[in-house]
């Protein structure tokens, strides 16, 4: 890479891995409102629209150097499957070993249950399309090229991934996250396709907080 090129990954690195870290939820508490449930989500997809206009006109590359690429059949299945893996590795979590640790995150759970359904949808489309972008597209594919190893690529955006959500969910959460962000993980570098991980994301969510 060119040093313009190194430096412009660096910025947006900087970016996509530590804009979801800021405590954006408490300076702009989502919970309060209608008012701030949206303004929350407004906040965040200006973010995306920012990042994906820095790769086109700052970095002044396509979308698919993120992983923006058409998907196929077999994508998609994929996808679908992926989801599923994780749904699965999560009932383990949630029903087996969270009881046997005496864990409990139902008091975040029904916070989030208690805000209105096209909220939550907005939010879980949100999650699929700007978490893959960020910590998965974009974080792989520019530390893949700075560093020259798949697997610094691969494990630092997804420890990172994992940490960040320890702010609302806690400590546990780790494992939660942890588990799906490695899965997600392999599914891109596997596919290097941002379709793959946000249809698989969007399962996982999308089951955890739109059904029932």
């Amino acid at each position: 890479m060119k040093n313009r090129d190194k430096v412009l990954a660096l910025v947006g690195l900087l970016v996509t891995l530590g804009f979801p870290a800021l405590p954006t939820g408490a300076w702009y508490d989502k919970y309060v409102g209608k008012q701030h449930l949206v303004g929350y989500e407004l906040i965040w997809w200006a973010v995306v629209a920012l990042v994906l206009f820095y790769v086109l006109l700052a970095e002044k590359r396509p979308l698919g150097s993120i992983g923006f690429r058409a998907p196929g059949i077999r994508d998609i299945l994929i996808g679908l499957g992926g989801g599923v893996v994780i749904l699965a590795g999560l009932a383990l979590i949630y029903i087996v070993i969270f009881p046997a640790l005496h864990v409990s995150e139902n008091q975040a759970i029904n916070q989030v249950a208690a805000t209105p359904f096209w909220w939550r949808f907005i939010t879980v489309v949100r999650a699929a399309v700007a978490e893959e972008i960020f910590f998965r597209g974009y974080a792989i594919e520019r530390t893949q090229e700075l560093t020259g190893s798949v697997r610094i690529a691969a494990i630092v955006p997804c420890a990172i991934f994992a940490l960040e959500h320890v702010g609302y969910w806690g400590w546990w959460h780790l494992l939660v996250a942890g588990f799906a962000g490695a899965v997600l993980t392999a599914l891109y570098i596997w596919r290097r396709n941002l379709w793959v991980t946000m249809l698989a994301h969007f399962v996982v969510d999308g089951a955890a907080f739109l059904l029932g």
